[in-house]
């Protein structure tokens, strides 16, 4: 099978085109740094020419104004386009769980933004929605940033791994469009104001975390559950202590 992986050298997207090729398939990472620009369409159709499957795994620079919204609706047109013209007979696209609730933020409706264009391109398609990775835990403290604190909601996530979000999208993209939903979390359950002070802790950072319910989440002011996925999503198996032990070793 040939799978286009657009967003290749990114977290998800490098651990995903390894695992493309260790699966047995052929895999084109398309990304800026390789020469595919999904914003002006340079070299996109030499990326998908003879794709069956388009991995859309690409992300905006920036998270907040109007920047997102332009990355997701100019660079999701431009993929659709071209894997109409490719005769691509999936697409599929990562998305965040919760986007739907949490559309007050400029980021989270840029996604929904995406998430509708492929729906209405009438593509098969299948959209996986994934919680926070753990990979990303640092930059979510710093964004509670507060001179010498950090001020973060006590809202629940479930965190998950990256290389679990990256082995479920590789079992995706070689079964049929699920022309729907599916969603993956990790297997426990943390307060973001929680998962912080964990996450500090184990890197020996003495700053505090104090407990702020109105502290915003990418612009966004969260409710208890709002992050969390549906009964239905895939549970990875990695725990966040299992995630820190291997990752303070590298």
């Amino acid at each position: 099978m040939n799978i286009t992986v657009a967003g290749a050298t990114g977290v998800i997207g490098t651990r995903l085109s390894e695992n493309i090729r260790q699966s047995g398939h052929q895999v084109t990472a398309a990304s800026l740094s390789l020469g595919v620009d999904t914003i002006t369409g340079k070299g996109l159709d030499a990326a998908l020419a003879g794709t069956e499957v388009i991995i859309d795994v690409t992300n905006a620079a920036s998270f907040g104004d109007s920047a997102a919204l332009d990355f997701f609706r100019v660079s999701t047109r431009n993929l659709l386009a071209a894997a109409s013209e490719a005769g691509v007979r999936h697409y599929l696209a990562l998305s965040v769980v919760g986007t739907p609730r949490l559309v007050e933020s400029d980021y989270f409706r840029a996604k929904m933004v995406q998430e509708n264009l492929i729906r209405a391109s009438k593509r098969p398609y299948t959209i996986l929605r994934s919680t926070q990775f753990y990979e990303f835990i640092s930059g979510l403290i710093d964004t509670g940033a507060d001179g010498d604190v950090f001020r973060l909601p006590p809202a629940f996530m479930k965190p998950v791994a990256a290389g679990d979000v990256a082995a479920l999208l590789t079992e995706l993209a070689t079964g049929a469009p699920l022309d729907g939903i599916a969603e993956i979390s990790g297997p426990e359950q943390f307060g973001i104001d929680e998962i912080a002070r964990i996450y500090l802790a184990a890197n020996e950072d003495e700053r505090q975390v104090v407990t702020d319910p109105s502290a915003s989440y990418f612009g966004v002011e969260l409710t208890d559950d709002a992050l969390l996925p549906g009964a239905g999503a895939r549970v990875a198996t990695e725990k966040l202590s299992d995630w820190l032990y291997q990752s303070m070793g590298e």
